[in-house]
């Protein structure tokens, strides 16, 4: 069945307005129309320049009249997640004293979507601070998942995924330190990708006031369609201007070649970090795929880690990359959840880190790196949750940090489902979410495809040939 032109992935739209089948400025009416329709139902994008991206889109049009081609994304009409810089539109981060901040310039990434002739014209909501997998902040209300209203898209690109499985943009930009790209793609049914540590960029994504790029973050695309991902992140990742005097970055090319030399090891749960059965069942039925495709698949497969400690690996360099801002009560109301699962002692008191622990963590870091390399020389992929349920319910009473998630029937601290984002984070390890179909109750699964430092590429391979011959991106009903 012909996918709606809504819901086509960037990378056939970009070649219909090449061909002159589409016009540039005719898919941007298309998407005001379905926003002006179907935005206040889910409250994904909170922002726009019509006329700039009228104009640009125009001039795509006249371009392509006359045989000039920007880019990749030619004319491609696009959103842009609130906290990277656009010029002339707000990057508030969800924080009301920045509601009124408008960047004079564009955050490198952006720019680069922009120089591939992608067209932003509007911004996506996110959660106050980038934190939490709840999209709702004071200035721009909640953000509601298309499949389901009653559920939050994730977060920090709650409003990105939302607008992306809506139909309402083509193209989206977003942060992973904890899941961020990739429990926004598993709750929404898309693609996104969480990039090796240190790939992409960070210039023009720092709040003001603060000017240093946080340890764990990265910058990553989400999209409808692997293809996507691939030449999204071909723009962003790379050196800064400034570096790209001395270095290039050339990232390996796929290890997957025929399906049935593919070594896929299996992770459903971990016994400290359950997973509820039917996501279980939704990545099982992914290592199954590959099975009967000939692939060496195996379960039992771990890194030398211990995950428990791995966690703490991360929340300890969480938490010291954040002291800096200890006199923000508000950004640390909102880490509550963090604080309490990452800085409480024995005796009750609260840690505070110090640079001196930042040392010691960045060195228990490092092994288990070595420990995943290690790993990585036997196996190719690693599949497993992206988190442990399926897109969670608004809890209209509590803030995100202050609720809790039910996993299995049983209640757990909001912090325990960053785990699925952390254990391969803070080794600095690539991870491609892809849909894998629906759980019993309806609503999307993504599989999360784990690979070796380095392996973007692998991940996003991995990614497209599941979306050819398993499963790929959905529209959800009542969206058409």
């Amino acid at each position: 069945m012909m996918t709606a032109i809504p819901f086509r992935s960037a990378t056939e739209l970009s070649s219909l307005i090449r061909s002159g089948k589409l016009g540039s400025e005719e898919l941007l009416d298309l998407y005001l129309e379905r926003i002006d329709k179907h935005n206040e139902r889910i409250n994904a994008i909170i922002a726009m320049d019509i006329p700039g991206a009228r104009r640009r889109a125009k001039a795509a049009d006249a371009a392509v009249a006359k045989g000039e081609f920007w880019g990749p994304f030619h004319g491609l009409p696009i959103t842009i997640k609130d906290s990277f810089d656009v010029i002339g539109m707000p990057a508030t981060w969800g924080v009301p004293e920045l509601r009124n901040h408008r960047p004079a310039t564009n955050a490198l990434a952006v720019q680069r979507y922009i120089d591939s002739g992608a067209i932003p014209f509007g911004r996506t909501n996110v959660p106050a601070y980038l934190i939490g997998w709840a999209t709702s902040n004071e200035i721009y209300g909640t953000t509601s998942n298309p499949w389901d209203l009653a559920r939050s898209p994730g977060g920090s690109s709650g409003g990105a995924a939302a607008a992306l499985a809506a139909g309402l943009t083509a193209l989206e930009l977003g942060v992973d330190f904890g899941g961020g790209v990739r429990n926004v793609a598993h709750y929404c049914g898309i693609f996104g990708h969480k990039p090796t540590y240190g790939v992409t960029n960070w210039v023009g994504h720092v709040m003001p006031g603060i000017q240093n790029k946080p340890d764990l973050a990265v910058a990553g695309p989400l999209a409808r369609s692997a293809d996507d991902l691939k030449t999204a992140l071909s723009l962003i990742a790379g050196p800064t201007p400034d570096d790209a005097v001395a270095w290039r970055l050339d990232l390996p090319a796929p290890r997957v070649g025929r399906l049935s030399d593919l070594r896929v090891a299996v992770m459903l749960e971990d016994p400290s970090f359950p997973v509820d059965d039917e996501v279980q069942d939704r990545i099982q039925a992914v290592a199954d795929f590959f099975g009967k495709h000939g692939a060496k698949v195996n379960a039992r497969a771990r890194p030398a880690i211990e995950s428990g400690a791995a966690f703490r690996i991360f929340g300890g360099l969480l938490m010291a990359g954040v002291t800096s801002r200890q006199n923000d009560e508000a950004f640390w109301k909102r880490l509550s959840h963090l604080r309490a699962r990452f800085m409480s002692t024995d005796d009750g008191s609260e840690k505070i880190f110090t640079h001196a622990d930042w040392i010691e963590l960045d060195a228990a870091r490092n092994l288990l790196r070595r420990a995943w390399k290690a790993f990585f020389s036997d196996w190719d992929i690693l599949l497993c949750p992206a988190a442990p349920t399926v897109a969670v319910p608004h809890d209209p009473k509590l803030a995100y940090h202050d609720r809790k998630v039910l996993v299995k029937g049983r209640p757990t601290s909001p912090a325990d489902p960053t785990f699925w984002g952390a254990f391969t984070t803070v080794a600095h390890l690539p991870s491609t979410v892809a849909p894998a179909g629906l759980a019993k109750s309806g609503l999307p699964v993504g599989v999360q495809i784990v690979g070796p430092e380095y392996g973007d590429m692998t991940c996003i391979e991995v990614a497209r040939r599941l979306e050819r011959e398993f499963y790929g991106f959905v529209a959800p009903k009542g969206w058409n």
